[in-house]
């Protein structure tokens, strides 16, 4: 019997999730399941990781660990060598944490988690498990254990490039981002999530698992390309023809997933506790900030000599342009929104004295901080966070040091171009700090509406509901709140023995330089790198 059921939505946001479930005028009510758990279960905002990026969020939603203590903050990996910097993708052999898929199977517990990020390659322990962040050329060696995609081909039309990302598929369409292309990207996460239910519900239905968890990513994919069309706020006063009939197929998207959801609770079983959340939220962004012009304005970060137009300005490039030997302040990329300060190990290495660390970074604190908006004095980014006063553990080292909050929320733009901030043409879709969290079933208190918990609280809340202590060396806690006085009182929250740390680095083959090439125009086309 299935005890827990955890389904994500990437990128969920009440901002468009409330709107799903009201009367509409010519839209109807797109989400009447999800109205159920608004009504009859408990829900909260979920706070995401100091940086609401995928990688770091969803790993702390499977360790119960912050990024500084799992040590994923990106979804690329920077490293410096002489004179160039070299970048390496994130994947499971990473986190340095033991998730909960883990946790629960050597606890005795049942598990099938599908289409989580940072899974791939599988660890030892982890029940049945499809990843997702993958190439489809490496799902079957990705699935553990072995023979369960030997199952997944009894399924109708399987195919792993129904499930991985279609990279050729995604590339095409998002070459052009007129209406048109748009319809055919919703439909196409509309299949493609369909699939994921489809390999959801044959597991739950044949393995009746303890925990079954499955994460639908199609939200963030399509909020980053149309949330222009899915936020009431953003409503145009004389919308278009076009306009609402783009709007009406997003609202298609929340309707289907909305079936899924109900199929997958009513073949869970009236005896199972269901959880929601997300990684992070979703909002607008309006405005493009390109923070390593900024910085080269600065003199932090410094341009080789003869680049650049024949005017003089910098060309559009990702560091091809960059003199390594005499920038001491840069950042990696969009999603980190973050700042690398350059720090030379030894006397003549590029970078600052190590004694002048302090000094230089409040100074670029300040610089930072100065960026304003010429016509309102607004500053242009909010918050400019040192990493030690956000993150600790042993992975802190590896965090940027400084992070960058900007004031509509977007990620920056590292490209070497100018203006240093320009007006969006149209609303585009962005992360937002503030994701969901919701619980139904048994034991659940009804038309609660609880108070903002975090993003590494949910695993805790998943362990005990299936019955399991909590490990002592989470930094999440169970909330408690969401659960009623009586179920409270015969399950009291326990403490448990410590989780493990990460496997670290295995034997497995990393990917080919051209599929981590695809990778990366995945990346780029959602935004995340440039």
């Amino acid at each position: 019997m299935t005890r827990t059921l955890a389904i994500g939505l990437d990128g969920a946001t009440f901002t468009v999730l409330d709107q799903m479930v009201e009367e509409l005028p010519g839209l109807g009510l797109a989400m009447p399941f999800m109205k159920k758990i608004f009504e009859q279960g408990s829900r909260s905002k979920l706070l995401s990781t100091p940086n609401p990026l995928t990688p770091p969020a969803w790993v702390s939603f499977m360790t119960g660990r912050t990024p500084g203590n799992h040590g994923v903050y990106d979804f690329i990996r920077m490293e410096e060598k002489g004179d160039d910097v070299f970048y390496t993708l994130y994947d499971a052999r990473d986190v340095q944490t033991e998730m909960i898929w883990s946790i629960a199977t050597r606890a005795g517990k049942k598990v099938v988690a599908l289409n989580y990020p940072f899974t791939a390659p599988p660890r030892p322990n982890t029940g049945s498990l499809v990843p997702g962040f993958t190439h489809w050329k490496h799902l079957r060696r990705s699935t553990s254990p072995p023979e369960l995609y030997e199952r997944l081909k009894e399924l109708p039309d399987f195919s792993p490039k129904n499930l991985a990302w279609d990279f050729e598929h995604e590339k095409q369409i998002m070459e052009a981002l007129n209406q048109g292309d748009l319809a055919d990207w919703i439909r196409y996460h509309i299949r493609r999530d369909e699939n994921w239910f489809a390999v959801a519900k044959k597991l739950l239905t044949e393995d009746n698992p303890d925990l079954m968890a499955v994460l639908f990513d199609g939200t963030d994919k399509l909020q980053h390309q149309i949330y222009y069309y899915l936020d009431p706020n953003l409503i145009p006063e004389e919308p278009s023809e076009g306009y609402l009939t783009l709007r009406a197929l997003s609202f298609e998207y929340f309707r289907k997933l909305d079936s899924w959801i109900e199929q997958l609770v009513e073949l869970a079983g009236p005896d199972c506790q269901v959880f929601l959340n997300s990684d992070h939220g979703f909002t607008a962004s309006f405005e493009v900030v390109r923070i390593n012009a900024y910085l080269a304005e600065k003199g932090y970060l410094v341009l080789k000599a003869g680049d650049g137009n024949d005017d003089g300005r910098p060309t559009a490039s990702w560091f091809a342009n960059v003199d390594f030997t005499k920038t001491s302040a840069y950042c990696p990329t969009p999603s980190s929104n973050g700042i690398v300060i350059r720090v030379a190990v030894k006397p003549g290495d590029p970078g600052i004295a190590p004694e002048e660390y302090e000094a230089f970074r409040e100074r670029l604190i300040a610089d930072l901080e100065a960026l304003v908006d010429p016509t309102t004095g607004e500053r242009i980014i909010t918050a400019v966070r040192k990493r030690e006063d956000i993150y600790n553990g042993a992975a802190l080292p590896e965090a940027p040091d400084l992070t960058l909050t900007l004031r509509d929320h977007g990620f920056v733009s590292i490209r070497d171009v100018y203006p240093v901030v320009e007006k969006r043409p149209e609303p585009l879709g962005t992360h937002h700090p503030d994701g969901v969290f919701l619980a139904f079933g048994p034991g659940i208190r009804s038309g609660f509406v609880g108070e903002r918990h975090n993003i590494h609280d949910a695993p805790a809340t998943l362990l005990y509901s299936l019955g399991l202590p909590i490990p002592d060396n989470f930094e999440g806690k169970v909330t408690v709140d969401f659960f009623n006085d009586d179920y409270l009182m015969v399950n009291p929250v326990r403490t448990g023995e410590a989780a493990l740390a990460g496997q670290g680095k295995t034997d497995e083959a990393s990917i080919s330089e051209a599929e981590k090439a695809k990778l990366l125009e995945q990346l780029q086309m959602l935004g995340y790198v440039e």
